[in-house]
């Protein structure tokens, strides 16, 4: 691992134990609010649990406890928002930073996530609690400038090895991030702070907590962290004809005429080839986070699991996630190659799908079985975690690699817009964050709709068809074996 490689993996610890640590706090923090503005029933907070109420009910009437669906529904509601932030803000960021630099703009995200931190250790009001959670969508850009900034660094061949690391990174906070977000949540402010008189979030020690690893991260990256736009590995065609210019028709002009060069088609393709990306990656993550989100309903509704039977479950596949990408992923992927590795996480998942339309009519009779199968589904869906995001940002990065020499000048061409990295980059995560965003609630209405087996049979059926499209996609030339060869 080098230098840049290093730095990007430590920051990208440290900014997602920082994002994980209060997300099994959610429920908690609203029914947090839920009992200090119950009183005002105009207020922001009890109006929105109004609506959230009025809409679950048109499509689910819980037995018991209706309460404690509409703050679950509310917590991912409060998750949609995030990533529709996302949405709206990855192409900009990835825009800025193709201007003014990875570092500049990093550090510009860092101070949004920060103010974000201080903005919830201070929320006594759910309107300011909201504030905090959009400052922070809008500021979230660790993740995407560390794929542009490991995308600078290296080359097509080691790209997918070295974009593993922000997999595992996710992984290993995923597992370790809401435990200690948890138990911080226990653990009250030191009384010299308390007794000054001014009133704090419930859960202001994990929000302190954040706002000192956000804090470290900044300084870590202002000392560690180099420029990277502009000095990435770049590899010269060894010959002209490779570039398409074996003589002057080549280069577009004939008679008189303008042609299209041989580069403007590869270009082409490689511009049609990220939107085909970005499509495939909309409608995997539209499937895979509302499967993971309806999880929690299906182990509560058909199993009447608790939190910490919960936790463990999505613990188990944080692990198992995490040991595949650091002991399969990474030494298979060049042998596999990014496209195939990707219809690999999306056929494993179609298969732990399958397992849940099954699970639910096993319960009642055969409930060891039904654990069982939950538990082969939950293996299936670490295997998805471990793989398909990654590869298919592998993929989408090496479209960007766009590296070209004038015949006449010797001179590297300058990229082409649509592929600087950043801009690029960030309009593929943003496909992604609509689907996250737009996913959980579709699978939320569809379970309590036509319930749990149905809305999986349906996925399964969804992740089959994604992965025909991608032996589709795996077939055609890219940017390593296509036209520019």
């Amino acid at each position: 691992m080098g230098k840049v490689e290093r730095v990007v993996f430590l920051s990208l610890v440290l900014d997602l134990f920082a994002f994980t640590i209060p997300l099994p706090l959610f429920p908690r923090i609203i029914e947090w609010y839920t009992k200090r503005e119950s009183s005002d029933p105009n207020g922001f907070l009890s109006r929105t649990l109004s609506l959230v109420s009025s809409t679950r009910a048109l499509v689910y009437q819980p037995t018991s406890n209706p309460q404690r669906w509409d703050v679950v529904l509310l917590g991912g509601l409060m998750g949609s928002v995030f990533s529709a932030l996302q949405w709206f803000i990855s192409p900009r960021i990835g825009a800025l930073s193709d201007k003014y630099g990875r570092k500049r703009v990093l550090l510009l995200t860092m101070i949004g996530n920060i103010l974000s931190g201080l903005v919830w250790l201070k929320s006594t009001t759910f309107v300011t609690y909201m504030l905090s959670r959009i400052i922070g969508g809008l500021s979230e850009g660790n993740v995407q400038l560390a794929i542009a900034i490991l995308s600078d660094v290296t080359t097509p061949q080691n790209r997918a090895k070295a974009l593993a690391h922000v997999g595992i990174a996710f992984a290993v906070c995923f597992i370790i991030g809401p435990p200690i977000g948890a138990y911080f949540a226990s653990r009250p402010l030191p009384q010299s702070i308390t007794a000054s008189g001014i009133e704090f979030n419930v859960y202001a020690v994990p929000a302190a907590l954040t706002v000192v690893l956000l804090t470290i991260e900044t300084i870590f990256l202002v000392v560690a962290l180099p420029e990277t736009r502009g000095k990435h590995a770049q590899s010269v065609p060894k010959t002209a004809s490779a570039n398409g210019t074996t003589n002057g028709t080549a280069n577009g002009k004939a008679n008189g005429a303008t042609h299209q060069t041989s580069r403007q088609a590869t270009v082409a393709d490689r511009i049609q080839m990220l939107k085909t990306l970005q499509h495939l990656h909309f409608l995997f993550l539209g499937v895979f986070s509302g499967v993971e989100f309806t999880l929690t309903f299906l182990t509560f509704d058909l199993f009447d699991w608790n939190n910490k039977e919960n936790g463990a479950l999505i613990g188990s596949i944080g692990i198992i996630s995490a040991l595949l990408q650091g002991g399969y992923v990474r030494r298979a992927l060049a042998k596999v190659g990014e496209g195939n590795m990707a219809r690999r996480g999306i056929s494993s998942c179609a298969i732990g799908l399958i397992f849940l339309t099954i699970l639910p009519h096993l319960v009642a009779n055969h409930r060891t079985i039904a654990i069982r199968l939950l538990q082969a589904a939950a293996a299936c869906m670490a295997m998805t975690s471990a793989t398909v995001v990654n590869s298919l940002t592998a993929y989408a990065s090496i479209q960007c690699d766009d590296v070209s020499v004038d015949s006449d000048t010797g001179k590297v061409v300058e990229e082409h817009p649509e592929l600087a990295k950043g801009k690029a980059l960030g309009k593929f995560r943003s496909s992604g964050q609509l689907g996250r965003a737009i996913g959980p609630l579709l699978a939320c209405a569809s379970y309590w709709t036509f319930g749990p087996s149905l809305t999986y049979a349906i996925s399964a059926v969804a992740m089959f068809a994604l992965s025909s499209k991608m032996k589709s996609v795996t077939n055609r030339r890219t940017v390593l074996s296509g036209k520019s060869e």
